[in-house]
């Protein structure tokens, strides 16, 4: 099976005065402007590592909720944040890094089956896959 999802995106201008905006096949997002401003400087909208910290929470968080199922669990909640880390590198810029933080609410599960699992969707997600980056976890089982 393949699937196949799209986004584009649109440019003008230079690097630091240009401004883009970026669209989802979906319509979720619908022209969210970016530029260099928000990438590099805290400014209003979105970056590209924003971007990827969002599907690659999403694709983590629901890689989760497939391998409880798989093992017998039901999470009342998963919560995961993507903290993505861009550095500079020679010849340029690379995403060095990612860091999930989980919070999750999975009744009957031990602290080592968690443990177990919350490994094994952070290298079994599609998202961890393609990046080429470090990605570490802190995963917290709440009562």
């Amino acid at each position: 099976m393949s699937i196949k999802k799209t986004a584009s995106a649109h440019w003008a201008g230079d690097l630091k005065t240009g401004i883009g905006s970026i669209s989802t096949e979906t319509g979720v997002l619908r022209d969210a402007p970016y530029g260099f401003k928000a990438r590099f400087e805290g400014g209003k909208g979105t970056n590209p590592e924003e971007l990827i910290g969002a599907a690659h929470a999403g694709c983590f968080s629901m890689a989760l909720s497939m391998i409880l199922g798989d093992a017998g669990l039901k999470a009342d909640s998963i919560d995961t944040k993507a903290e993505v880390t861009l550095d500079q590198v020679e010849g340029g810029f690379a995403i060095t890094a990612v860091h999930l933080i989980l919070k999750a609410k999975i009744p009957g599960a031990t602290q080592q089956q968690f443990d177990e699992l919350t490994k094994k969707a952070k290298e079994g997600c599609p998202v961890s896959k393609v990046l080429n980056a470090k990605i570490t976890l802190d995963a917290t089982l709440q009562a």
